[in-house]
C-alpha cells in the first residue's frame, strides 16, 4: 500500500487498486476524464463514499506510483455528468418528521429539495440504488431506529446527507419523503441503471 497524502493506494488482487481519497467524486470524474484521454486507467472506475475502486489496471505497480502525483481539476466533478429529471409526488410517511427536523414545515423540505442539484456519488445497496449527494450537511437526518420490513420500490428517502431512490422493494431504513414511478433499474436498458455515478439529478415535483 501507498500513503501520500490525501490519496492512499492499495493493490487488491492481481487487477485492482483501491484508492481512498478526501473527494471520491471528483477523483472519479478526474480517471475517468484521463481513461476516455487515451491513458491506461482502468476498465471500470467505481466510486465509493470514500474511495474509488479501479478493476481492470494493465499495470497496477506503475499506476500505484503514478496516481499520487495526480489531482483532479478545479470543478471536476461539477463539469462531468448529465442531468435527469425525476418526478417525484412527495408526501411519504417521514415528511413530516424531516420538516421537524429541518425545522420547517412539508411544504418547506419540498421546496428544499426540488431547488438541489443532486450528483449521484456512488452506487450500492441495490442494483440502481444510487446515493445523491448535494444537501449541505446541517441537513443530514438520521436514520429510522429499525429499518422498515419492505419499503416499496420507487420510494425516496433521506438518510444521513443522502438522497435516494428505492428501485426495487426491500427493507430500509430511510426516511421516506415521497414516490416515483420511475424505473431505475432495468437490465433490457443501454446502461441498466438511470442514475450512474456522476449524474446530476433533480428531484422534481410531479404534476398532480
Amino acid at each position: 500500500m501507498r500513503d501520500d497524502g490525501p490519496v492512499r493506494v492499495r493493490q487488491v488482487g492481481a487487477s485492482a487498486l483501491l484508492v481512498e481519497v478526501d473527494d471520491p467524486r471528483a477523483w472519479f470524474a478526474e480517471l475517468w476524464r484521463r481513461r476516455e484521454a487515451g491513458e491506461a486507467v482502468a476498465s471500470e472506475i467505481v466510486p465509493g463514499a470514500r474511495t474509488v475502486l479501479l478493476d481492470g489496471v494493465p499495470d497496477p505497480a506503475a499506476l500505484a506510483a503514478r496516481l499520487p502525483g495526480w489531482a483532479p481539476r478545479a470543478g471536476a466533478a461539477a463539469d462531468s455528468g448529465g442531468l435527469v429529471e425525476v418526478p417525484v409526488t412527495y408526501g411519504g410517511p417521514d415528511l413530516a418528521d424531516v420538516a421537524d427536523l429541518w425545522g420547517t414545515c412539508e411544504r418547506g423540505v419540498i421546496e428544499r429539495l426540488t431547488r438541489t442539484e443532486f450528483r449521484v456519488a456512488f452506487c450500492g445497496f441495490a442494483p440502481g440504488f444510487a446515493y445523491l449527494a448535494g444537501l449541505p450537511p446541517e441537513l443530514a437526518v438520521p436514520r429510522l431506529p429499525a429499518p422498515r420490513p419492505a419499503v416499496p420500490a420507487g420510494s425516496v428517502g433521506l438518510a444521513g446527507g443522502y438522497a435516494g431512490i428505492y428501485p426495487t422493494a426491500s427493507p430500509g431504513g430511510w426516511r421516506l419523503v415521497g414516490r416515483t414511478t420511475v424505473r431505475l433499474f432495468d437490465v433490457d436498458r443501454d446502461p441498466p441503471a438511470l442514475l450512474p455515478p456522476g449524474t446530476r439529478v433533480r428531484l422534481v415535483e410531479a404534476p398532480s
